[in-house]
């Protein structure tokens, strides 16, 4: 056979698979489309649960949790529950979060501190609602992690590798703390890292026992406010040996 009739029949073999290819049916889900459903229906969950702030809703309906998970938890992402991230740590369940980030009533452009970074998603929700976001993570795998994944995200959230017991004194004073594991007691440099009129949600309580969600106003002075809002289960508070 000639050089160019090889040619030819190699062409149209080439030909012929392009046209296979491109004709046969997908077998890859649509992964995007399929994400952003089950978001909508986490978020209707959530507000049927009683989480009724627009802004709150619409930040949960944007970030992508899914994101924020390990991959082998990936199909249980969106839901309403706690997922392992390693470490011993958590993600929260999305209504805890939900209602956590109410309570702090943000209307945009806040200065918020949060203590225990964890994944990066509490953090990049209150990103997503227009906060200037402080993160501390004492888990030295879960900051790498985290910051990297923020980043790569599109989220512009400062983070720190610290014992979050000591807040971030450096950028305080802050509208709002939200703190995402259970200390023993409040920590008292979290406080007086509060503006006055700022707002902290902190569970508070011992590893494994009843918990308590705590809405912590600032006054003016030393004076708080405290108000006790239910029972809760969070991970103990981690500190620096």
């Amino acid at each position: 056979m000639k050089g160019w009739a090889i040619w030819v029949i190699l062409l149209l073999a080439v030909l012929g698979l392009a046209a296979c290819v491109s004709s046969s049916p997908s077998t890859l889900p649509a992964a995007p489309a399929a994400y952003a459903e089950q978001r909508q229906r986490m978020v209707a969950q959530i507000a049927a649960d009683g989480v009724s702030d627009e802004k709150v809703l619409t930040a949960f309906r944007s970030v992508p949790r899914h994101e924020f998970v390990p991959p082998d938890m990936v199909p249980l992402a969106y839901a309403d529950r706690p997922l392992p991230i390693g470490y011993g740590q958590t993600i929260s369940q999305p209504y805890m979060v939900a209602y956590m980030t109410e309570l702090l009533e943000l209307k945009g452009g806040e200065r918020v501190l949060e203590i225990g970074t964890g994944s990066g998603y509490q953090a990049a929700i209150l990103a997503d609602m227009g906060a200037e976001v402080y993160s501390v993570e004492i888990i030295p795998e879960l900051y790498e992690q985290a910051t990297a994944r923020l980043r790569r995200l599109g989220y512009p959230v400062h983070t720190l590798r610290a014992d979050g017991y000591y807040g971030w004194e450096e950028h305080a004073p802050y509208d709002a703390i939200v703190v995402t594991a259970a200390p023993d007691h409040i920590p008292p440099p979290l406080v007086q890292q509060l503006k006055v009129g700022g707002r902290m949600v902190i569970p508070v309580g011992p590893p494994g026992l009843y918990q308590t969600l705590w809405l912590v106003i600032r006054r003016e002075g030393d004076q708080v406010d405290m108000i006790n809002k239910g029972g809760c289960v969070f991970v103990p508070f981690t500190r620096e040996p």
